[in-house]
């Protein structure tokens, strides 16, 4: 049998997501190896969204995380993390909440991101209301034009305004160069230096004007490894923790094991050389283009139709399986798949013992 089959098939409603604790444990060692050190660590929970994933990185020594929604920060916090900091900019309600969180938990550090003068203001404004200084980031666009404030100038007179707030505390930068998905090695890490270098820049300029910033924190899963190669740099990836099958595909010289797999049946075969599986919309991402899947014993396969609860492919060998035959497949980008499941089951030994609750899978609490 292998590692990613289960033996109590007829006991596991499909689709489903099935997430496996020792290569999730595997991988957090290989993170920390990579890292040096479990304390230059600060990974983003949007992945998994899980508890369990997050007390296995504590038990690592890994106590600090990034956050994209309430949600994420208050399952981060419950499991009893140190250190959180809120990567999506607050707008809204989510000012309030955040606040609310800092008064339930008021062992753990909350730290928020900024990148423009107004959200300064309702975050200065939140933080005087409840009597609380509130830590921030400046949030960088080093190239993803996303979020962000492109360093330079404006960037620097902002962190300086931030600096004279009585109300808010700056803790450093925050910068996400998620649009670095170059396959090679060495061209991904010299994109990463381009990017990297007006931000050297910047701390310079800081650093002289006695505003150093105390945490940098770069990068996310592709450029995990070549941040690390600067002590100084904290560090963010997320993915690494569960794997996808593009992430493995396109960055090769990264190891990592696929630890979350998509459990699906043949609910149909429409035609010659197709079958037609319960993988639709609703249990895999679909933003990005196919193949969406690798399906284990399928290497190649072409995606005929998917809808909100089918996935039709075609492929030569379509015949020689049968209406219910179970198969296993590793999503795409496994992010925003978690996101669509309520629970996963927890593998152990070839079997599904334990259904998980995705907690974190809402935006707000």
């Amino acid at each position: 049998m292998q590692w990613y089959q289960i033996s109590n098939e007829s006991d596991v409603p499909s689709p489903a997501m099935l997430v496996f604790p020792d290569r999730i444990c595997e991988n957090i060692r290989r993170m920390i190896a990579v890292a040096g050190s479990p304390e230059r660590l600060r990974p983003h929970v949007k992945t998994h969204k899980l508890p369990q994933v997050v007390k296995m990185q504590l038990d690592a020594g890994i106590n600090r995380f990034k956050c994209a929604t309430i949600s994420e920060a208050k399952m981060v916090a419950g499991a009893g993390a140190a250190d959180i900091l809120m990567a999506y900019p607050l707008y809204g309600p989510a000012v309030e909440q955040l606040f609310r969180l800092i008064g339930e938990y008021g062992r753990i550090r909350f730290s928020a991101i900024v990148d423009n003068l107004r959200q300064c203001r309702w975050l200065e404004e939140a933080a005087r209301a409840h009597g609380h200084p509130l830590d921030v980031f400046l949030d960088l666009d080093v190239g993803m034009e996303r979020t962000g404030i492109k360093p330079g100038p404006e960037a620097l007179e902002l962190y300086r305004s931030m600096a004279r707030s009585p109300w808010l505390r700056p803790r450093g930068l925050h910068l996400y160069d998620g649009h670095l998905h170059i396959s090679s090695r060495e061209e991904r890490e010299k994109a990463c230096d381009a990017c990297f270098a007006p931000v050297t820049e910047m701390i310079d300029i800081l650093e002289a004007e006695g505003l150093a910033p105390g945490e940098v924190i770069c990068g996310g899963s592709p450029t995990f490894p070549i941040h690390a190669q600067h002590p100084e740099r904290t560090l963010s990836p997320g993915t690494t923790l569960l794997w996808d099958a593009g992430y493995s595909t396109r960055f090769r010289d990264m190891d990592f094991l696929h630890a979350a797999v998509a459990f699906t049946r043949v609910a149909s075969k429409p035609g010659t050389n197709k079958l037609c599986l319960d993988l639709g919309h609703k249990a895999i991402a679909s933003e990005m283009q196919p193949p969406r899947a690798a399906i284990f014993g399928i290497p190649e396969y072409e995606l005929a139709v998917h809808s909100e609860e089918h996935m039709v492919i075609a492929f030569p060998e379509a015949d020689n399986y049968e209406v219910g035959d179970c198969l296993y497949a590793i999503p795409r980008h496994i992010c925003p798949t978690m996101a669509l499941h309520g629970q996963v089951w927890a593998v152990e030994g070839n079997r599904a013992l334990e259904r998980w609750p995705v907690v974190a899978r809402e935006r707000a609490v």
